[in-house]
């Protein structure tokens, strides 16, 4: 083994205990998650200049999305993870699918659950789907990081075996080098998006409804698609022929969502312009429409 290796010390699950009660790492960088992304959430609702217009919910009802989004993220997780994963284990197990303290999250069963709490949302307080799925966009990678920071504590999702200098043996797993695919995850998925999806916002993105959501689906499905490579697939649950990965085929008809969502962004941007342009008068003509209307009778 190289001297280079890092061996991954034991690190109690457990985050923080008081009497009976106890916080795992795993359940706290979601709740640590949705605490830092509620707050960038208000913090962009509250600045007028980014949305110049367009319709967007009160800062104050961002309580009921984030509980809808956490119930959609762990029950879409969770059985996304027993139905796309592992649906034999835990048909034969059935008791331990409420055991999400243990770990065994979905990202793709996940995703439908967050689509379906925006849906909900959208729909009870009158404002698109796509700028809540926009505004959410945003701000979720905070949660995918610190998630998957949280999967490299818990030593699961590890790497293929490597002798980079930067392996990483998990003590739990086997005393093999492997990529900490974990954290290329949460740098990738997480930290990237959302520097590259902020910028986007500042310089208008919800001013164009989709585009940013566009631009996480197939940002996200690109890199996760990549990872695969780096990332040891379960054999028996996420391992496909010809090298492909349960992960890579999910994660296809993401991109493929992305990019629509991006053209129809740029074809809905394009009707906007075009429409405000057939309103406004050419040189000569008044901009009263009753005043037109006489000017083109005479």
């Amino acid at each position: 083994m190289s001297a280079l290796v890092i061996v991954l010390p034991a690190i109690d699950p457990v985050a923080v205990s008081v009497g009976p009660f106890a916080v795992r790492w795993y359940a706290l960088a979601y709740i640590v998650g949705f605490l830092g992304a509620w707050g960038y959430a208000h913090a962009l609702l509250r600045t007028d200049r980014l949305w110049s217009g367009t319709p967007r919910p009160d800062p104050a009802s961002l309580i009921d999305l984030v509980l809808y989004i956490m119930l959609g993220t762990v029950i879409g997780g969770r059985l996304g993870q027993v139905i796309l994963y592992e649906p034999a284990y835990y048909a034969a197990h059935p008791i331990e699918i409420v055991e999400i303290w243990n770990g065994g999250m979905a990202f793709h069963g996940g995703l439908i659950g967050v689509l379906l709490a925006i849906w909900y949302f959208a729909r009870r307080f009158k404002i698109s789907f796509l700028t809540i799925s926009d505004l959410a966009a945003v701000v979720s990678p905070i949660v995918i990081f610190l998630v998957r920071i949280g999967n490299f504590i818990n030593s699961e999702h590890w790497g293929r075996p490597t002798n980079v200098p930067w392996a990483v043996v998990f003590p739990e797993v086997d005393d093999i080098p492997r990529h900490p695919s974990q954290l290329y995850e949460g740098a990738l998925e997480g930290l990237l998006p959302l520097v590259v999806l902020g910028i986007v916002a500042q310089k208008g993105g919800f001013r164009r409804p989709g585009l940013l959501t566009g631009l996480m689906a197939l940002g996200y499905a690109l890199v996760r698609i990549a990872l695969e490579f780096f990332r040891e697939p379960d054999p028996q649950i996420e391992q496909l022929p010809y090298g492909l990965t349960m992960g890579m085929i999910l994660s296809a008809p993401m991109a493929v969502g992305g990019i629509a969502l991006m053209l129809h962004s740029s074809r809905a941007k394009r009707q906007l312009q075009a429409s405000r342009r057939g309103q406004m008068p050419v040189a000569g003509e008044s901009a009263d429409p009753a005043q037109r209307k006489i000017e083109l009778i005479e």
